[in-house]
């Protein structure tokens, strides 16, 4: 049987390139003369913008200390032994570098029983411990501390997590088990899974202590003092920590069922993370902990080896790297500095885009519309959101005051745009409106300002036609709601120069947004996959399927809503308008349902209304199912799902062919940073790749081998 220094050894020979973390043990005397006292220190010699991860050598770091820990705990030396990290941040978690090396099950299964072999040895320990959460905690980070006898928690603490279920994998150092033997099932399941399925939602250090994962909460300012002296009174008897009992009853099964209804509602099977992560959690009711630490080692091994995590990791990858480099960005240095915005428009777009503009750049942002009356509704908006922000805390006083006094609102563009920068339209999507409104802006903006446009599907080229200088004319395309959704599809015209450009990603970045470079082609990216998506729903719709199974064909993507439901969000006539702008770019492929235009004429929402009495579901509108004319071809949902998918990856496939984008990473940040597709698909390609799609299309697939999946 190997010992956990040796599956250490192994595992710290396949991943060479770690960032190490180190585990420093000094010691001290308590307070209130409560004795000597061991403190591990987490730290891998970076500042806070490294956070301090496992790999293989960090654990086998952490064991080395634990092993001159146990010694001095066994002879007396010590009264009890802490753990806490650097400043600013305690621990992230598995280190997934290492993880994407991993090529063996056998390998993947010796990182789980690493982490758990070396966690659990605090907890064995002849004294109590202490996990001191000073900064950021997730997964393993977390997880450390919950093998040890006590925690404390800081107030400032901005994130805290096991997001294991959202990446494709379950907390496997403890956390499945550990958990809701602390806290409860219900509890356990919020964190582990709801949280982990929204979005990976983070933790703050009140919550984490009102949940009962921490037993004290202090300061930031003072954070480990005040947690060494309640350690000094806990070890002294003055303290008590009272934890309230576990209900191993209904509630524990009903939180388990509680869980798999969201996995459901989130994923619809499709990801299997969320599933085996509520199976440890189920089994661990009787609270046999090292059964429950064996189940998590095999399904960590599992799904270390599966498709949905490789992907995970890939799309973690290209939003916290590619994301934040985008592919063909010019040089920075070309970029001009941008002083005051103008925007174009004062409807609801415009207006959120003025808030945006003007939290995140702070510069002076003046909106114009075609009369009084919009242009105070629009400033008004501004005005309110403001105040919404001071309300809830989230900025003070001064602040409100100087955001409300840089926004205004002029009917006359040359009064508002003599001296901006940066000027945006958000007006009506129609080109003919929009070149009017070029030519107007041009006219009295300086020679130096961009001109932007929020078009989500016209040609930015032609946009520019008939301007003195069209090389400063860009697409700057955000997504509905603006303040949510990350991506922006920076559109380069045929004519647009490198300055205007690197302004335009300068400017992105101000805004916090993910930009991705897009050819001038219709519709860009995300519009154009979705419309081909949503199309095939249609045409298949239009033909005779039934809409409940065109629907239900889809739910395996386990994608963030139905294509109705998306459809409803986005508007049917603007859905229609886009259909209508591919269909003219390319009419063999694109085509403009006739049931859509009948519900657009109709003046209805969607398809679909809700009630009360059924639970807010949605269910088709009878007056929108009177206005349908379909066909008699029936598709199963197989059949439907095989439709749907040969036809995004068909699109996908030519868009690479134009240059669209720089490569099929590209495809992927916008679906899940501009239309919220789900990690565990990696996007799309890898999921294509991987159900054999690309190549029963394309002829090969979208990705190099080990890019999103388990490396030959």
């Amino acid at each position: 049987m190997s010992t956990t220094a040796e599956l250490l050894k192994g595992a710290a020979e396949l991943f060479p390139d770690e960032v190490v973390t180190s585990a420093h043990v000094r010691h001290l005397d308590l307070p209130f003369g409560a004795g000597r006292f061991a403190l591990i220190t987490l730290d891998n010699g970076f500042d806070h913008t490294k956070p301090t991860t496992f790999g293989p050598q960090s654990l086998a770091n952490l064991n080395a200390a634990i092993d001159q820990v146990e010694q001095e705990a066994t002879a007396g030396s010590i009264v009890g032994a802490g753990i806490t990290g650097k400043p600013f941040i305690f621990a992230v978690g598995a280190d997934l570098k290492g993880v994407e090396l991993l090529k063996k099950h056998d390998e993947a299964l010796a990182i789980g029983k690493g982490g758990h072999d070396v966690f659990k040895r605090l907890s064995a320990l002849a004294v109590p411990t202490f996990a001191y959460y000073n900064g950021a905690a997730m997964g393993g980070g977390v997880e450390v501390g919950l093998h040890c006898t006590y925690r404390t928690v800081s107030k400032a603490i901005p994130a805290f997590s096991l997001p294991e279920v959202f990446l494709g994998l379950v907390p496997g150092w403890g956390g499945c088990a550990l958990l809701p033997n602390l806290i409860g099932a219900e509890r356990a399941v919020s964190v582990i899974i709801e949280n982990s399925l929204n979005q990976n939602r983070q933790l703050k250090g009140k919550q984490v202590f009102e949940l009962g994962i921490a037993d004290a909460i202090f300061e930031g300012a003072d954070f480990l003092e005040q947690s060494l002296l309640w350690t000094a009174n806990v070890l002294k008897g003055d303290t008590q920590v009272d934890r309230a009992e576990i209900d191993r009853g209904e509630a524990w099964d009903a939180a388990v069922a509680k869980g798999r209804a969201i996995a459901d509602s989130k994923v619809h099977g499709a990801a299997p993370a969320a599933y085996r992560a509520l199976d440890i959690i189920a089994a661990a009711k009787d609270g046999d902990l090292q059964a429950g630490f064996d189940a998590e080692d095999t399904a960590l091994a599992d799904l270390i080896m599966g498709g949905e995590l490789r992907s995970g990791i890939y799309a973690f990858n290209l939003v916290q790297k590619r994301g934040k480099r985008p592919a063909g960005a010019p040089d920075k240095s070309l970029a001009r500095p941008v002083t005051k915005v103008g925007v174009v428009g004062a409807g609801l777009m415009a207006s959120q885009l003025a808030l945006l503009f003007l939290r995140r750049l702070e510069v002076p942002v003046v909106l114009t519309d075609i009369d009084q009356e919009r242009v105070d509704k629009g400033v008004g908006y501004v005005h309110a959101e403001i105040q919404k922000l001071l309300g809830k805390g989230r900025i003070n006083q001064d602040k409100a005051n100087r955001l409300t006094a840089l926004v205004s609102g002029v009917l006359d563009k040359a009064e508002g745009f003599a001296d901006a920068d940066f000027i945006i339209e958000a007006v009506f999507e129609e080109m003919s409106v929009k070149q009017k409104v070029f030519a107007e802006v041009e006219a009295v903006a300086p020679a130096h300002a961009i001109l932007a446009t929020n078009t989500s599907s016209l040609s930015v080229s032609e946009m520019a036609v008939g301007l003195q200088h069209p090389e400063r004319v860009v697409g700057f395309h955000f997504f509905n709601p603006v303040a949510i959704l990350p991506l922006l599809e920076i559109v380069r015209g045929e004519q647009t120069d490198e300055a205007s450009l690197a302004t335009a990603f300068g400017v992105a970045k101000k805004l916090k947004k993910t930009a991705v470079l897009t050819k001038d082609a219709p519709a860009f990216v995300v519009n154009r996959i979705l419309t081909r998506f949503m199309g095939e729903i249609q045409n298949v719709i239009d033909e005779g399927t039934p809409v409940a199974t065109a629907e239900k064909a889809i739910e395996p993507l386990g994608l963030p809503m139905s294509p109705l439901v998306l459809l409803e969000l986005v508007g049917p006539a603007i859905g229609l308008h886009v259909s209508e702008t591919l269909n003219r770019a390319f009419p063999e492929r694109f085509t403009v349902s006739p049931n859509l235009a009948a519900v657009v004429k109709a003046g209805k929402r969607g398809f679909y209304v809700y009630s009360a009495e059924n639970g807010f579901k949605p269910e088709l509108d009878p007056e929108v199912a009177a206005l349908l004319v379909q066909g008699d071809s029936v598709l199963t949902e197989e059949q439907v799902r095989d439709r749907v998918l040969d036809a995004v990856a068909q699109e996908i496939g030519l868009m690479l062919e134009e240059g669209v984008v720089a490569e099929a990473q590209d495809i992927d940040l916008c679906l899940i940073t501009g239309a919220g597709w789900p990690f565990h698909l990696g996007g799309i390609t890898p999921y294509l790749d991987r159900e054999g799609v690309s190549e029963r299309v394309n002829g090969k697939k979208f990705l190099a081998p080990g890019l999103a999946s388990v490396p030959a």
